[in-house]
């Protein structure tokens, strides 16, 4: 499922109190779809790293009661009232006896003497036992307690949000350019190509490192083969022609043959598009192939809403309302 399907999922099992597993390699962006669906429906999230738990850090500490009996102190990152989302996150990365700890909670919204309001949901996530992520397979009962998502990237999905987070353009459209390189998990390298490592790229893009290390520091984040892939782009990329010659001249700068070029300039005319300069973009724009100005257009009006105002866009939309459609 793409993240829009599974955060739609996530909403309707959210709210029918359903708990539910979320699956997926490592670094695709489970833990944030969750987030972003929290925050989205306004209700407060409790992040338990299960991984890092004892089978006492849920079940809490006995303590002897004022009629001398034992008691269990429910520790405090269980909720308390309310709503909300609870999330088991790396629950099958835990130890065996920290997943049993979770059997009651899961099935009966109870832990010994604690149970979970009313108003919260829980939704777990982990690596796939196929990945070999450090995971400790689930025993069957706890896993037939949950619906199970299975949670794919989508490059088109994770290029719209990449947009609105402010990723760098030249990794966006290296990764259109290249998309199976989204998301290449090798299990037997410490770096590969997943959403997060990339993110990683981008934010190291951004501190502008010294060219003499700029490659290895690729490389240590989605692995050598992806990064050399890259450097190889990022170099065209610099060599594009200038944006401000672009919306000084836009019917006379010219206009790069090859796609891998296209992509690099409609991705970089998208990131300084506005309701200022559209128009003159717009005249650029459509001296390229249609598939590359109906994704730098889309890209900016994502990123720039008020763009859709202007009349450049307005001539542009009925000129091409066949491939908008």
């Amino acid at each position: 499922m793409k993240a829009s399907a599974v955060a739609n999922a996530l909403r309707t099992l959210i709210a029918v109190r359903q708990p539910v597993f979320v699956w997926g390699s490592p670094g695709i962006g489970k833990s944030a779809v969750v987030r972003q669906l929290a925050w989205a429906l306004k209700l407060p999230l409790q992040d338990v790293r299960a991984l890092l738990l004892d089978p006492v850090d849920l079940r809490g500490l006995p303590f002897l009661g004022s009629d001398g009996r034992s008691k269990w102190a429910t520790p405090d990152f269980l909720p308390a009232e309310g709503s909300g989302v609870l999330f088991l996150d790396e629950l099958n990365a835990a130890p065996a006896m920290v997943q049993a700890s979770c059997y009651q909670l899961v099935l009966d919204r109870k832990l010994g003497e604690y149970t979970l309001p009313d108003g919260w949901g829980i939704v777990a996530a982990g690596n796939r036992d196929s990945d070999r992520g450090a995971t400790t397979r689930m025993p069957t009962p706890l896993r037939n307690r949950f619906v199970h998502l299975e949670f794919e990237v989508d490059t088109e999905e994770w290029s719209q949000w990449a947009i609105q987070a402010g990723l760098r353009p030249e990794v966006i459209a290296f990764l259109r350019f290249r998309p199976e390189l989204l998301n290449a998990f090798d299990r037997d390298a410490n770096a590969f190509p997943s959403p997060r490592s990339w993110e990683s790229v981008s934010r190291i893009l951004e501190s502008k490192p010294d060219p003499s290390i700029e490659h290895e520091l690729f490389a240590g984040a989605v692995g050598s083969g992806a990064a050399t892939e890259f450097s190889g782009f990022l170099q065209m990329f610099r060599e594009l022609p200038n944006i401000d010659a672009i919306l000084l001249n836009p019917t006379a700068e010219p206009v790069p043959e090859n796609a891998a070029a296209q992509y690099a300039v409609a991705s970089a005319l998208a990131r300084c598009a506005s309701d200022t300069n559209f128009d003159r973009i717009s005249l650029y724009l459509n001296r390229m192939a249609t598939e590359f100005h109906v994704l730098c257009v889309r890209d900016a009006t994502l990123r720039a809403p008020e763009i859709r105002y202007t009349a450049g866009y307005t001539k542009w939309a009925v000129e091409n309302h066949h491939a908008l459609a």
